[in-house]
């Protein structure tokens, strides 16, 4: 049985189940309205997401010929079920850099697995880890039009208003929404009550770390009287979750410094050396758990590369790091 939580009044949440996932399940959230609903998220491409989503449009009395869309970020978690959801009067609202990134998306992937290689990733793991990647098994199935907003831009639904709030870290483009009136923040990713959203670096571009931090300290001050997260629990003490997650960077960040004093090591050798929290050690990670953990080490390596902090070297093809 799919739960489903009347928020607030005509505001769902729908706990979609992600299989073979750690985060179990997606947060989608249904705004139901007389002339046209929203969907926020909708989780994975597969049976189970999809079986679980008709599931809630049935209880919850939501028609997919008067619904349109808002997606988060392009995870296949959030945006997965969108082309076997949306009809062709479905408005899918999106952000333009992660529409950019889906577009040239096998470009991108391609780059993946050598940059990898020269951070240290083993060969075999890092077939295992690519084969075991959400993004190529849940991915979209066929392409979608979107309509690109992008900061302080509305969205109307029923007795609600929603704004953009572009929120980069996450992804690039990620966007969340804030409700002023009832004063709504919807988080997707970009804060979770019960877990560390993931910052993770797998080319040479950007800072995400940076944008993250930045990102923070954005929806700081905003007047929240509750957080709608794309996972996990709702909760209401944004700025205490907002102060948790920059104090884990901090510590993290040092962490490595820490490490990379004693000895001049890749990346993978350095998220071998970190405390991760999971009750196993970095060898009983499986490879797709191992990716995600040195993905999040190179964010926190290039955010003390811009600081000054952290230097690197080329040797051997491969990329060591030094203090």
């Amino acid at each position: 049985m799919v739960t489903i939580e009347e928020v607030l009044p005509n505001l769902f949440r729908v706990e979609i189940p992600l299989p073979d996932n750690p985060l179990k399940a997606i947060n989608s959230y249904f705004v139901k309205a007389e002339r046209r609903s929203l969907i926020i998220d909708t989780g994975m491409n597969c049976e189970e997401c999809i079986c679980a989503l008709y599931s809630a449009l049935k209880r919850v009395e939501v028609s997919l010929s008067r619904t349109d869309f808002f997606i988060t970020h392009f995870h296949p978690d959030h945006l997965g079920l969108v082309p076997k959801l949306a009809t062709n009067r479905s408005f899918v609202y999106f952000n333009r850099k992660d529409a950019e990134f889906l577009r040239h998306m096998n470009t991108y992937l391609s780059k993946l697995p050598n940059f990898a290689r020269r951070n240290g990733f083993p060969e075999n793991e890092l077939r295992e880890a690519l084969k075991k990647h959400p993004g190529y098994r849940y991915g979209a199935a066929g392409s979608v039009e979107f309509t690109i907003l992008k900061d302080g831009d509305t969205i109307f639904v029923g007795d609600y208003l929603f704004k953009c709030i572009e929120t980069p870290g996450h992804t690039s483009g990620h966007l969340c929404l804030y409700e002023p009136n009832q004063k709504i923040f919807l988080a997707g990713d970009h804060v979770l009550e019960n877990v560390t959203p993931i910052i993770s670096l797998w080319l040479d571009e950007g800072t995400p770390l940076k944008e993250y931090l930045v990102s923070l300290d954005k929806v700081y001050d905003l007047e929240v009287n509750i957080v709608l997260p794309g996972h996990g629990g709702i909760f209401k003490d944004l700025r205490r979750r907002v102060e948790e997650l920059k104090k884990h960077h901090r510590k993290r960040a040092a962490e490595i410094i820490k490490i990379l004093k004693k000895e001049r090591i890749n990346a993978y050798q350095i998220a071998v050396k970190m405390k991760w929290n999971i009750n196993h050690s970095f060898w009983e990670f499986p490879a797709s758990q191992k990716w995600f953990a040195v993905g999040e080490t190179l964010a926190h390596l290039k955010y003390l590369e811009e600081e000054g902090i952290v230097g690197r070297r080329l040797e051997s093809e491969e990329i060591i790091f030094e203090v």
